[in-house]
């Protein structure tokens, strides 16, 4: 789904989102234009068959500053990528595909999964989720909200 540019979603730096197919009501992302694939902080990640199908457990805790209260979350393995991080670290990662939700606009992302224990933000908005839908205010933070309530 394209839009025009005048149509396109405002984003700041940072964004509070949901991501209501893995149970995660809220959680605080970083929009990361240097980055292609989005991803989420996941931990105790294993991988089992249901209906022919790869899945993939896992636990996430969206909250920056309680490490305690982790949600289990189940989805598809879309596939399997090599990924290299900012640091040109290269890694395996599981890829699954979630609805990213904020106030009533909904679209559905790619997301890798691995552990962002040591990182401030728990989850990057990276570009290929944003492209053609959304244009970022580096300035900005939080534009989101004003969606809410539509």
């Amino acid at each position: 789904m394209t839009m025009t540019k005048t149509e396109r979603i405002p984003l700041g730096w940072r964004e509070w989102v949901e991501l209501p197919d893995l149970n995660i009501p809220s959680i605080k992302a970083k929009v990361d234009t240097g980055a292609r694939t989005s991803c989420l902080h996941a931990t105790n990640i294993s991988t089992f068959t249901r209906d022919g199908a790869l899945w993939v457990k896992f636990d996430s805790n969206p909250d920056q500053k309680n490490q305690g209260d982790a949600i289990t979350c189940e989805a598809i393995v879309k596939a399997v990528r090599n990924v290299r991080d900012s640091g040109g670290h290269q890694t395996e990662r599981y890829v699954i595909e979630t609805r990213l939700k904020a106030g009533s606009i909904s679209f559905p992302i790619e997301m890798t999964l691995i552990s962002r224990a040591n990182m401030k933000f728990k989850m990057l908005l990276g570009r290929t989720a944003m492209s053609g839908r959304c244009v970022v205010d580096p300035e900005a933070s939080y534009l989101l909200d004003v969606y809410k309530d539509k």
